[in-house]
């Protein structure tokens, strides 16, 4: 049996076929095996066209993503995903070319004068899961990456977001051939066959829970992955920074998209004592900012009424085990409209279930410390998480938290930002994922770095050819002094 028909055997011992996209991979997974090679000016056009998809039709991706929301501020969608979008796709774009050129190394003084270098190539197939929350940004900067790199793509769109997932099915046959950019649409049984596939590379983001599904299925066909999970991300207020100035960065960081974020502060560290004070000053930030909270379009939707009931059952939760809710807003919760107010929690503990889970929505536990050593050991003690805030003027201060806590991403005084870099990695550590992406980063992800040796015509490698005799002995005692 031939690669080939190991592949295609795999694809269809799995039952893709009745999802309907199992011969698309077949076709891709065959394209990639003919010729490995893909010039840089295939890259440059399939990432042009990636952003003349992005820029004409950014009006209705808006759309589309606020009415699979049930209502999605339109600013923030230009905001937090057409133009990360579009960043990602000019950064590929202006690079590819300084990224995928053969690299020269120096190999060892004992093997020259060969010479040695490494060659990027393209994995070949490459799949991408998408979540609900960013459906938008988190298909389009992976897919940037995957076409810089050389890769055909296949894209599994949410359920959750079916208006944004078929634009994009639609978008993509404009823009790209069939066998380089596929979408793949349906429930999660489309997304557990799309995840058996024997892709080159699987990238999922998404839950920790799902993420070790995904793991799994893929260790069917020894796919590698990256795994952009979540987790509770702490924000650390230090002893030395204005508590109003951490609470508008904070509640403007959580706020966004009402807290749909896998990076957003799900809980927050301040010093004892400051606990209420806090409380006033994200009271006063939300009402800056959302004045009319319950019918404003610049508050976002729970994208559907499970969710919505589940960030409800966190507060009847914690309520039953003794933390008191401080409302942020005057406005009441909306089943409905899906609406839900932020709401502080003080007095929780890790028995409660907001401690527990990603949060994903507009809830904020308050927790004190007393002081800096009693903060960064608390962080520790819970599962490294996808990112950290750290708020402090003191640079001793802030370097102790960088150095004594492990977090996927960080920013410092500010929440968010460092995944808006192209030019720093993206990825989370332990329970909060596996691997990177962005920039140069995702670029390697990608693809395959072929290390090459080129032995030169005068070596003296044959004198380390058996019988082994005193030469051998010398040089090697030589060696290995």
């Amino acid at each position: 049996m031939n690669a080939s028909e190991a592949v295609a055997g795999a694809v269809a011992g799995q039952d893709v076929d009745s999802a309907g996209f199992g011969g698309v991979f077949r076709a891709m997974h065959a394209a990639t095996r003919r010729n490995a090679g893909v010039a840089r000016s295939r890259r440059e056009a399939q990432l042009d066209a990636l952003f003349a998809l992005l820029h004409d039709n950014a009006d209705r991706f808006v759309a589309a993503i606020s009415a699979d929301f049930g209502h999605r501020s339109a600013h923030e969608t230009r905001l937090l995903e057409v133009f990360p979008s579009l960043e990602a796709v000019r950064h590929n774009r202006s690079r590819v070319g300084a990224w995928m050129k053969p690299q020269k190394k120096s190999p060892s003084i004992w093997f020259r004068p060969g010479r040695a270098r490494i060659i990027p190539q393209p994995l070949g197939v490459v799949g991408i899961i998408v979540p609900w929350n960013y459906p938008l940004f988190l298909a389009v900067s992976p897919l940037a990456a995957a076409l810089a790199a050389g890769n055909r793509v296949m894209i599994k769109m949410s359920e959750f977001t079916p208006r944004t997932g078929e634009l994009l099915a639609e978008l993509v046959t404009r823009y790209f051939a069939g066998d380089d950019v596929s979408v793949v649409l349906g429930d999660a049984t489309a997304g557990a066959a799309f995840a058996r596939l024997p892709f080159d590379h699987l990238l999922f983001t998404g839950s920790t829970r799902v993420g070790h599904d995904i793991m799994r299925m893929a260790a069917a066909n020894l796919t590698p992955v990256t795994l952009e999970l979540g987790g509770k991300s702490p924000a650390i207020v230090g002893p030395g920074y204005p508590l109003q100035k951490a609470a508008e960065r904070i509640m403007v960081g959580k706020l966004l998209n009402a807290g749909q974020t896998c990076i957003a502060p799900d809980y927050v560290l301040v010093p004892a004592g400051s606990e209420q004070a806090f409380v006033e000053a994200a009271r006063a930030v939300v009402a800056r900012c959302y004045p009319a909270l319950a019918n404003t379009p610049d508050y976002t939707a729970i994208i559907n009424d499970r969710h919505y009931e589940r960030l409800q059952a966190y507060v009847s939760d914690a309520q039953q085990r003794g933390a008191r809710i401080e409302p942020l807003s005057a406005a009441a919760a909306d089943a409905a409209s899906r609406r839900l107010p932020p709401l502080a929690l003080l007095g929780v503990d890790d028995d409660m279930r907001v401690m527990q889970d990603e949060i994903f929505g507009p809830l904020l536990p308050i927790l004190p410390y007393a002081d800096l050593d009693a903060a960064i050991s608390y962080v520790n003690r819970h599962p490294r998480p996808l990112a950290l805030y750290c708020f402090e003027n003191d640079s001793a201060r802030i370097d102790r938290v960088l150095n004594e806590n492990v977090a996927g991403g960080v920013t410092v005084n500010d929440t968010l930002l460092h995944i808006a870099q192209e030019e720093l990695p993206f990825g989370g550590v332990g329970p909060s994922g596996m691997g990177h992406y962005h920039g140069i980063e995702g670029f390697r992800t990608f693809s395959k770095m072929k290390a090459v040796f080129y032995q030169s015509g005068l070596n003296g490698m044959s004198l380390f050819n058996p019988p082994y005799g005193a030469m051998f002995e010398r040089l090697t005692k030589f060696l290995i002094r």
